[in-house]
């Protein structure tokens, strides 16, 4: 949730009127505070808190739902069936500025194409009160659409009926559309349906692995290889521990490694990049391609990949 956040405007979601029962309570020190039944070591069991879906000061720290379909929460009976109902939280439209916002002010063409949209479009309309059976159903071959994976679905400016959400929230089939005409978008985004993401406990590793390898070699069967650029990552690390901890930052993070592989006629050959990055280094990179205005939350400290591409090959 909270890191494809960062992904495309380098910040956390807030909601000032958070519910007080979600906040994080602390205690005299200054730590989460643990449940009476939480256990005394982590060889016991993993820590339980009161709360801490939000921190104090209103900012979303675990998975909330958005406020525009396809959610987890049903729209509302007998309302408009473009807008999740009443029947769960929901975060209220976020409005910080994004990266999509900066590529559009600059005129650069983008969009975020997502497996499952359409299908999930369409199941988000049913009767409130009919089983989901694409959004977070992993049953029936379903391809199990996760709303919380989709950060521009929960920003104003892309509310439904507006022409920013129909220009640039696209399905993967337009993806493979665009491909196969050779016209994508200078900056295009893609998250797969859950069925290949590779999260634990929605699917395994090599089904994901399959579906990238295939998107990646049709792009380079394609027109539009000479001039391309593709940067694969995750948005977690997999696991509970990585033996290397992450390093000094703020607030935010960094947090646990994750994964990042450059596909490109451009990439250093045989390469690894010792150079420290983070989540918002994509966003730096971006930028620094095509001369965008800054987004206040990307980090001085890290890289903007340009280490990792060798442009006079």
């Amino acid at each position: 949730f909270l890191n494809h956040f960062w992904l495309v405007c380098a910040c956390t979601p807030v909601d000032r009127d958070a519910p007080a029962a979600q906040r994080a309570q602390l205690d005299a020190k200054g730590w989460l505070k643990r449940k009476p039944e939480s256990p005394a070591s982590v060889l016991d069991g993993p820590p339980q808190f009161v709360a801490g879906e939000f921190t104090q000061d209103g900012y979303a720290l675990t998975t909330a739902y958005p406020r525009y379909q396809p959610s987890r929460v049903p729209p509302a009976q007998g309302g408009d069936p473009r807008f999740a109902g009443s029947a769960g939280y929901t975060l209220p439209p976020q409005t910080l500025k994004t990266i999509g916002d900066t590529l559009s002010a600059k005129g650069v063409s983008w969009a975020w194409y997502s497996g499952a949209w359409n299908l999930a479009l369409k199941d988000s309309m049913q009767d409130p009160g009919a089983k989901r059976r694409i959004i977070y159903n992993n049953e029936d071959g379903s391809p199990y659409f996760v709303a919380h994976h989709q950060p521009f679905n929960y920003f104003a400016r892309f509310a439904p009926g507006s022409s920013d959400r129909e220009q640039h929230l696209k399905d993967y089939t337009d993806l493979v559309a665009a491909i196969d005409r050779g016209d994508v978008p200078q900056v295009a985004f893609y998250k797969p349906q859950g069925t290949y993401n590779e999260h634990p406990g929605n699917t395994d590793v090599l089904s994901g692995d399959i579906h990238i390898a295939g998107l990646i070699g049709k792009i380079k069967a394609s027109a539009l290889w000479p001039s391309t650029a593709i940067i694969v990552t995750y948005d977690e690390n997999g696991g509970f521990w990585d033996h290397v901890p992450p390093p000094a930052g703020d607030r935010w993070g960094p947090g646990s490694r994750v994964p990042a592989i450059i596909v490109s006629p451009y990439a250093r050959r045989g390469y690894v990049d010792h150079t420290q990055y983070d989540t918002t280094s994509i966003i730096k990179f971006i930028t620094l391609r095509f001369g965008l205005e800054s987004l206040p939350g990307v980090r001085p400290s890290a890289g903007d990949l340009t280490a990792a591409f060798d442009f006079g090959q």
